[in-house]
């Protein structure tokens, strides 16, 4: 990836002025020389990229939450939400790049998310990245947990709200150039 491509995209989330939570998956793992330490994306501010700024979780107080997930060192077989941590904080978002299995004869290769796995999480929600397309997970588990898919083949984002309560509402907004 260019370099200026990737400083562009640390100014970018710079300039955002929110938190922002990355989780590196299979495609930009942190292996050597991984993009975030490159282009001092993780040295920004208000980036925490897990597995580089931060071990496994991100702590936002304000926002009495936490974000935690697994990033992936490299191209192993690994079970992204094996033995969830402990809740915390009053909110918690688990994040998790691998591979939804939706029935018993499901043979991807690797990187599998189970059902019971993200009941396990006990999250308020789980977001979930490899899926070039958004998706519901649906089935065995309680905990909402999505697919917000590529945001290039989608033209979408998910947009998440937590309401304290135990309420989350996901929906798909547009990007645009703007």
């Amino acid at each position: 990836m260019p370099l200026a491509l990737i400083d562009r995209a640390a100014r970018l989330l710079s300039d955002a002025s929110i938190p922002v939570v990355i989780l590196p998956g299979n495609h930009d793992c942190l292996g050597a020389g991984p993009v975030y330490r490159r282009g001092g994306i993780a040295d920004v501010a208000n980036v925490h990229v897990i597995g580089v700024s931060a071990e496994e979780a991100v702590l936002l107080p304000e926002h009495d939450l936490e974000v935690w997930g697994r990033a992936h060192w490299d191209y192993r077989n690994m079970s992204p939400l094996r033995q969830a941590p402990p809740r915390t904080t009053r909110l918690q978002i688990a994040m998790a790049h691998g591979h939804w299995v939706k029935s018993p004869d499901d043979r991807h290769r690797g990187w599998l998310i189970r059902g019971e796995e993200i009941a396990a999480t006990q999250a308020d929600y789980v977001a979930l990245g490899h899926w070039p397309q958004d998706e519901r997970v649906t089935g065995s588990t309680a905990v909402p947990a999505y697919y917000s898919g590529s945001p290039d083949l989608a033209g979408t984002v998910n947009v998440v709200r937590l309401d304290g309560r135990g309420d989350v509402q996901v929906s798909r907004a547009p990007l645009s150039a703007d």
